[in-house]
C-alpha cells in the first residue's frame, strides 16, 4: 500500500512523556500500513534512543533515526521530511499526543479538498491554543477568510510535493519561531489549507515539570532577531497594504503587546520586563506602520502607543489596572428541551471584583497617540468600550476535564446597557441561552461548562458560576444525544459542570417510590426522573438472579418531568427467583434501580431492595475497627523489629 501520512517526531530527552505521543501514534485509526512514524532523535542523553530502538524493532511501521544534538527541532524535522514516503508530512512533538482518528480524519480531509497544509483542531493542556479557528471547518482557507495567522506552530500535515516543489524546509541550528518561518511561508504559498474543526486532531500538553521548550524564559536579542525573518516572510509574499498589516499585527498582539499586559507582565522579574520591553520597542519602531496597530482591541492599542512611545513606565502602570479585570457568568437558567439543555446565563466585567462601569453615548474616537497618563488611558478604553459595544459577543464551550477537548455552542444573546448611578454610566451585560447538545459531547467524563465574552479591548473567558444558592437551577438527568447526562454544581465553586456516561449513584433513581412502579400481568411501568426527547428512547433492563441474567428490551418516553419506562417481561422465565433490576444505558453502563421483582405464579412483585440491617451494620462497624487495630499493631512490630 502506498504510504497515506509520514509522521516525523523530533526527540530530545523525553523521558516518560513520550509513552504517551508513542501509544497515541500506534493506536491511529489509519490502517497500520498505510502511515509510517519516523522519530529524529536529535542526541538524546537520557534512555529514549534505546527505547525507540526497541520500538522499532518490534513495530514496522516505525523508524529511528540518530544524529548529534543541532540544538534546536528545525534539522530534525528536515532530516525526517528527507526521510519521509507518505504523500503527507505531520510534524508532531515527543511530548504531545494525537486523538486516535486524527491522522485518517486529516488525511481524507486534506485530499477531498485538495489542501496542501491541513490544520488539525489542537486541544491545549495547559497550554494555550487557537480557539476561534476550530470555531467551525474551513475546507478552503486564507490568510485573508480565516484566523490561520494565529496558529504558526508546526503540528499540522503537509503535502509532501508541495514542499518539495517550493523548496520549503525549517530553519536549522539553536533557534527560535523556526516554526514561524516555515508555516507562514506554507501559509502564503499553498493552494489551499483546510482546517479541520469539528475533532480534536492534536494534543498540546504542558509538561508537569514545565519543561518544554516553549515555557523556557528566551534571550530578548535573539528572540526578535528571529521574530523579523517570520516578518520578511510576510514581506516577501504580500503587498503593502490592508492584508501585511494585518498580517503583521498577530506578532505585534501575540509575541508583543499581549506580553506586556496585566499579570502576564506583572508576573515577570523587573529586569527581564524591561529588557524584552526595549527590544519589543526597537521592533515596532523599525516594522511597523500606523496601520498595524490601529486594528488592535482598545487596551491593546493603548499598549502598543505606549510601547512606540517608549514609555515603559506607564505600560507597567497600566498592566497594574488591567490585572483587577476579571469576567463574570452567572446562570439564570438551566433545563431540559426534548433532549437539548438550554444554559441561561448572564455575563459582564468586574474590576476590583465590581462590576465595571463606563460612560454611555460617548463618540468612537481614534487613538491618536500615547495617552497623557494613566488616567487619560483608562478614560479612553471606557469611552471606546462602551461606543463598540454593538460588536460583543458571548460564548458557550464546553470543554473536557480531562483531555482538554473543547467545543463551541450555538448561543443566542443580547445586549444591555444597565444604569450605574446618577452620572451617566452603565454596566454593558451580556444576556444569553446556549443549546449544547449532548451528542456533541464525544468522549465520557466530566466537562466543563465556560464563558467566553469579546467585548473592548477584552477576550476572556470564566467557569459558569457560581449561582446564588436559593436562585441556582437544579437540573435533572438525561438520556439523550445517546448519552447519560447529569448537570451538577460543582463542589466547593458551584460551577456548572456535565457528568457525560459516568454518573450512578447520582441519578437520583434511589428515589423511585415503589408505589409508582407497577407490574401489570407481564406489563412493567417505572417512572423515572429523568429527561428524554418528546420522541423517546429505547432502553434494556437486566434482571439479576442465583438463576442467571436476562436482558429485557424497553421504552422510555417522556411523562411530566421525568420519563415513563414500559417493558413486556418474560413471567415464565421469572417464577421462583428475586431480580435485581437494573436500567441499561445507551453506554455500556447499567444503573441498578432501587427494588427487586419477585416472580410468582401470577406473575411478578415489586419488593424494596432489602437494606442492611441493624446487626448487619453493627457487625461491619466491628470488623472494621479491629482491622484498623491490628494494621496499627502490625505496624509497630515492624518498627520495632526495624530498631533491632
Amino acid at each position: 500500500m502506498p504510504i497515506k501520512v509520514s509522521v516525523v517526531v523530533p526527540v530530545y530527552n523525553p523521558g516518560v512523556y513520550v509513552e504517551d505521543c508513542i501509544d497515541s501514534l500506534l493506536r491511529q485509526s489509519l490502517p497500520p500500513d498505510e502511515y509510517e512514524v519516523i522519530f529524529v532523535d536529535d542526541g538524546s542523553t537520557d534512555d529514549t534512543p534505546a527505547r525507540l530502538d526497541a520500538l522499532a524493532a518490534a513495530e514496522p511501521r516505525v523508524t529511528v533515526l540518530h544524529q548529534e544534538n543541532s540544538g534546536w527541532s528545525g534539522k530534525p524535522r528536515n532530516v525526517g521530511i528527507e526521510t519521509s514516503r507518505g504523500e503527507y508530512v505531520m510534524f508532531v512533538d515527543n511530548d504531545d499526543h494525537l486523538g486516535d482518528e486524527a491522522l485518517e480524519r486529516m488525511y481524507d480531509y486534506g485530499t477531498a479538498n485538495g489542501a496542501d497544509v491541513v490544520v488539525g483542531k489542537m486541544a491545549g493542556k495547559g497550554r494555550g491554543v487557537p480557539v476561534e479557528l476550530f470555531r467551525r471547518n474551513h475546507p478552503r482557507a486564507t490568510v485573508e477568510n480565516a484566523p490561520l495567522i494565529d496558529s504558526l506552530t508546526p503540528h499540522k500535515m503537509f503535502r509532501r510535493a508541495f514542499l518539495d516543489d517550493i523548496g520549503l524546509r525549517f530553519p536549522e541550528g539553536p533557534r527560535r519561531l523556526e516554526d514561524h518561518v516555515f508555516v507562514t511561508e506554507a501559509y502564503l504559498r499553498a493552494a489551499n489549507v483546510s482546517v479541520l474543526g469539528d475533532y480534536v486532531c492534536y494534543y498540546h500538553v504542558r509538561r508537569d515539570d514545565a519543561s518544554n521548550a516553549g515555557f523556557q524564559r528566551f534571550d530578548p536579542g535573539g528572540y526578535f532577531k528571529n521574530l523579523r525573518e517570520a516578518l520578511d516572510v510576510v514581506e516577501q509574499y504580500t503587498e503593502p497594504g490592508p492584508l501585511r498589516d494585518r498580517l503583521f499585527r498577530r506578532w505585534l498582539r501575540v509575541e508583543m503587546v499581549e506580553r506586556m499586559r496585566a499579570r502576564r507582565l506583572l508576573a515577570l522579574p523587573a529586569d527581564y520586563r524591561r529588557e524584552l520591553f526595549e527590544e519589543m520597542h526597537q521592533v515596532v519602531v523599525e516594522r511597523f506602520g500606523p496601520g498595524v496597530a490601529a486594528g488592535l482591541q482598545p487596551t491593546q492599542q493603548v499598549v502598543a502607543a505606549l510601547m512606540t512611545a517608549d514609555r515603559y513606565d506607564d505600560v507597567e502602570a497600566f498592566a497594574e489596572w488591567e490585572a483587577g479585570i476579571a469576567l463574570t457568568a452567572v446562570p439564570e437558567h438551566v433545563a431540559w428541551e426534548d433532549g437539548t439543555l438550554r444554559v441561561g446565563f448572564s455575563a459582564e466585567y468586574t474590576s476590583a471584583a465590581e462590576p465595571m462601569t463606563f460612560v454611555a453615548g460617548a463618540p468612537r474616537t481614534p487613538l491618536d497617540g500615547a495617552p497623557e497618563d494613566l488616567a487619560a488611558a483608562i478614560a479612553w478604553v471606557s469611552a471606546d468600550t462602551a461606543a463598540r459595544f454593538g460588536q460583543a459577543t458571548a460564548d458557550l464551550l464546553v470543554r473536557e476535564r480531562a483531555s482538554a477537548a473543547q467545543y463551541f455552542q450555538p448561543v443566542e444573546f443580547t445586549r444591555q446597557e444597565v444604569p450605574a448611578g446618577d452620572d451617566g454610566r452603565v454596566r454593558l451585560v451580556l444576556h444569553a441561552t446556549a443549546a449544547v447538545d449532548p451528542a456533541a459531547l464525544t468522549d465520557a467524563g466530566v466537562w466543563d461548562a465556560l464563558v467566553r465574552v469579546r467585548l473592548g479591548g477584552w477576550t476572556k473567558e470564566c467557569r459558569l458560576g457560581p449561582a446564588p444558592r436559593g436562585a441556582r437551577p437544579t437540573p435533572s438527568a438525561a438520556l439523550a444525544g445517546g448519552h447519560v447526562v447529569l448537570p451538577y454544581w460543582t463542589s466547593p465553586h458551584a460551577h456548572l459542570a456535565l457528568d457525560v456516561d459516568r454518573a450512578t449513584g447520582r441519578l437520583g433513581l434511589g428515589a423511585i417510590s415503589l408505589d409508582e412502579v407497577t407490574a401489570s400481568g407481564d406489563r412493567l411501568r417505572i417512572p423515572l426522573p429523568l429527561h428524554v426527547p418528546g420522541d423517546g428512547a429505547e432502553a434494556t433492563l437486566r434482571l439479576t438472579s442465583s438463576h442467571g441474567t436476562l436482558e429485557v428490551p424497553a421504552t422510555l418516553s417522556p411523562q411530566m418531568s421525568g420519563a415513563l419506562l414500559e417493558a413486556v417481561l418474560p413471567l415464565g422465565e421469572l417464577r421462583g427467583a428475586a431480580w435485581r433490576v437494573a436500567l441499561g444505558t445507551p453506554g455500556p453502563r447499567f444503573l441498578a434501580l432501587p427494588f427487586v421483582l419477585r416472580g410468582g405464579v401470577g406473575g411478578v412483585r415489586v419488593v424494596r431492595v432489602p437494606g442492611p440491617n441493624a446487626l448487619r451494620r453493627l457487625v461491619r462497624r466491628v470488623r472494621r475497627r479491629l482491622g484498623t487495630a491490628m494494621g496499627r499493631t502490625a505496624t509497630r512490630l515492624r518498627a520495632r523489629t526495624g530498631r533491632r
